[in-house]
């Protein structure tokens, strides 16, 4: 059993609250859009840390990490990217990609919109955490924690970090 923090868009934004969440999980995952690399060296001295770039990341990021991360957690295989968008409205290259590798989770970030869908047709689970920087027209920041138990998705909850212009 893995308990996993799943955030995505800080902006270069990490704050105690992001910490205090990263500190009770077993792996951090961050959807894209990092910002300045000292989030992601933060995060990777707390807990084991993967991580896709974002369109906003310069090319020490994107040096760093990749554009596609897939991955198994347990036994869910796992696609990861930035820009994806989410069932019934995937754009063409996340569309073919997640009808060629058959994850049973897809995350993605950039709509700094939180969303987590079932994709009936290709049986995914979509999951974007919203933004959890202080960036961007998103009202409240926000992650995502959960579980994955063997090939279950478990205990998934919402983190309200407050708004985005005020800081907790």
């Amino acid at each position: 059993m893995k308990k996993i923090l799943l955030l995505s868009d800080t902006h270069s934004h990490l704050d105690e609250r992001i910490i205090t969440y990263a500190r009770q999980a077993d792996e951090i995952w961050h959807a894209g859009d990092i910002g300045n690399l000292d989030v992601t060296d933060t995060l990777n001295s707390i807990k084991p840390l993967r991580a896709v770039y974002g369109n906003i990341d310069d090319d020490k990021a994107r040096r760093n990490f990749p554009l596609d991360l897939f991955f198994d957690c347990e036994q869910v295989k796992v696609y990861m990217t930035h820009i994806g968008g989410y069932p019934e409205r995937y754009n063409a290259r996340t569309k073919q990609i997640i009808e060629a590798e058959q994850p049973q989770l897809f995350i993605c970030g950039h709509s700094h919109i939180l969303k987590v869908m079932y994709d009936k047709n290709n049986r995914v689970l979509h999951m974007n955490p919203g933004a959890c920087g202080t960036h961007g027209f998103h009202t409240v920041r926000t992650m995502l924690r959960f579980e994955i138990n063997g090939d279950k998705i478990e205990k998934l909850e919402v983190i309200e970090l407050g708004q985005r212009g005020k800081l907790k």
